[in-house]
Parts: C-alpha cells; structure tokens; sequence
C-alpha cells in the first residue's frame, strides 16, 4: 500500500518542489493551502504523514499541528515543520506545538525523502508493537 503523505503549503512553488520530490517515491499527495482545507482533509483521508509549513494564510502552522494533535487520530501522525524563515526559539515552539521534526526551506531535495521514509518506517514499528 502507498503510503498518503498531506502537504499543508500556501506557497505554489514550495507545494510543486515538496510535490514533485516525494511522486518520484511513489508516494500518494493529498494537498492543503490553508488550514481549514487540511483540517478536512486530514480527516477523510487519514494521511500517514504530514508536512505543515508554518506559515499560513489565516492560521499558522503551529496552531494546526496543536489542533490535529487533539484528535487522537493523529495524535501518533508524523508531523514535519517546515518554514523559510527560522526565527530563534522556532525549533523549541515546534516541538511544544506537536511536530516531529523542524526542516528549512529550500528543502533538501535527496534529504527529505530519506527523512520521511525513516519516519513512516519508525511509524509502523511502534504500530506494530503491542
């Protein structure tokens, strides 16, 4: 089974760039530009991943993860944050508000793969374990 990975990006060239990287492994792409899109869309669809840019049109990315993270649907969600413009405190904010691990743009075209495959991989064992 292809594994859904949600991108929450408000930029279009950062959503083709994120886009592009991940169809090359196959991956299935549900996207979101703004919150209440991905919101409802992480609902219905059950993402096995989330990369939320913090920096969106009416909400931020914080106060998303912090949202999704109140259902316990997604309470074991891989969450990426990414952002273009690291601010001091950004990493410890991000990790307070729910998300996994913190990545700056431009992203890593090679790296990010390999980041998102080692989590979806972490994922299954500890939804293995009994």
């Amino acid at each position: 089974m292809k594994e859904k990975i949600l991108i929450v990006e408000d930029n279009p060239l950062h959503m083709r760039l994120v886009e592009m990287t991940l169809r090359a492994k196959n991956y299935t792409i549900l996207q979101a530009t703004d919150g209440e899109e991905a919101l409802k869309i992480a609902a219905r669809e059950r993402p096995d991943l989330i990369i939320m840019d913090l920096n969106l049109p009416e909400t931020t990315g914080f106060k998303l993860t912090k949202k999704l993270r109140e259902n316990p649907a997604f309470s074991h969600t891989p969450i990426i944050a990414l952002t273009a413009y690291p601010l001091g405190g950004d990493r410890e904010r991000v990790i307070e508000a729910g998300c996994d691990i913190y990545i700056t743009k431009p992203i890593n075209t090679r790296k990010l793969p390999e980041v998102i495959a080692k989590m979806l991989s972490q994922q299954q064992k500890d939804n293995s374990q009994p």
